[in-house]
């Protein structure tokens, strides 16, 4: 397991310590999003320079902002991010677009296909990763959309099966993540929202993951987001993925598959999130520390991570940041709780070397 002491702050009040963190995405300021229409269109003289720099201004105002709420580990929101797999096809050759598909409701997406064997051309995130530590006093995690979201949600055109395509998909990640880490990234998120609702290719999966991890140095957290399934359909075989944290939708399901993590016993860190990502009513101080309770039923402390259970960029943006500083303020008081004595917590479970 990579140790969170780097992550740590030098000034922490208590001598516990949760991690607090985000998972992702963040609502984009309203003008952001004027920008990129304006951008879109023809007849609008604002051109890659002008976008660019409203991207700038927006990483720089919402990574202050996750620090103003007082989280360990904050991330930019993915301000320059469209869709998940959306941005990343755009920088992988071998894929085209073909225009958008109707996914749920008034929603589309703009599916891409895959019709070349995928390579690696320019790197996707490093200018984005340095900005964003360029800006921040706090370390910066940087999420990746993961090789079997980025397979199961294209069209495959060019390879025998979505097996082989998600492999070479993850030796992509690999080399990028090659490229971060020489960046002076430490925080990865591997994000996988396919993986709990299609379990039965947990193995896949798992191999994709041997693959990203390849030759990536132990001082580099790799954590795991999964979101959206029945997880014991896929616990416990995912403790044998080389992952140091696995980021857990639970808030939205009240905790009903809490139980699942608990028998075998959870050798990972849990990135537990204790606010529900889909509400757009703020969770009370108490109530999040009454759900950070819950992960300690699963792992002790040096274990635990606080986060939403997903991104959060459909809230309203105010809605957003005081489900931030609410979780914050929340994990600090179990801190203090766990310093008292008060909790009693899992005993540590180690993973087998």
């Amino acid at each position: 397991m990579t140790h969170r002491d780097q992550f740590r702050p030098a000034d922490h009040p208590n001598d516990h310590f949760l991690l607090t963190t985000v998972v992702g995405s963040y609502p984009k300021p309203k003008w952001l999003d004027r920008a990129n229409d304006l951008h879109e269109d023809d007849d609008a003289d604002f051109g890659d320079d002008e976008l660019a720099e409203a991207e700038d201004d927006a990483c720089r105002l919402i990574t202050n902002e996750h620090e103003r709420a007082g989280l360990d580990v904050v991330v930019d929101g993915e301000m320059r991010r469209n869709e998940m797999v959306e941005f990343f096809a755009h920088r992988i050759d071998g894929y085209e677009f073909n225009g958008p598909v109707k996914v749920w409701g008034h929603n589309y997406f703009d599916k891409p296909s895959v019709v070349d064997d995928v390579a690696y051309d320019e790197s996707w995130l490093v200018d984005e990763y340095e900005f964003t530590a360029g800006v921040a006093d706090r370390p910066v995690k940087v999420p990746i959309t993961g090789p079997y979201t980025l397979a199961n949600w294209s069209f495959n055109e060019a390879y025998d099966d979505e097996e082989a395509l998600a492999y070479d998909l993850a030796d992509l990640v690999n080399e990028e993540i090659e490229k971060l880490v020489d960046a002076g990234a430490r925080y990865i998120q591997i994000d996988e929202p396919a993986l709990a609702t299609t379990p039965d290719d947990h193995a896949i999966v798992g191999e994709c993951l041997e693959r990203i991890a390849a030759g990536i140095p132990d001082d580099v957290r790799i954590g795991l987001h999964v979101c959206y399934g029945d997880y014991s359909r896929i616990y416990p075989e995912i403790l044998e993925y080389p992952v140091d944290e696995f980021d857990l939708e639970l808030a939205n399901g009240d905790y009903e598959q809490l139980d699942v993590f608990k028998d075998p016993a959870f050798t990972a860190d849990l990135a537990l999130g204790v606010v529900d990502a889909h509400v757009a009513e703020v969770e009370s101080v108490e109530q999040i520390e009454a759900n950070i309770r819950k992960g300690l039923e699963v792992v002790p402390p040096e274990q635990l991570t606080v986060s939403p259970d997903c991104g959060v960029k459909l809230l309203p943006r105010e809605v957003a940041y005081e489900k931030m500083a609410n979780l914050v303020e929340a994990a600090r008081n179990v801190e203090a709780d766990l310093d008292a004595g008060d909790i009693d917590v899992a005993a540590p479970t180690p993973a087998d070397d």
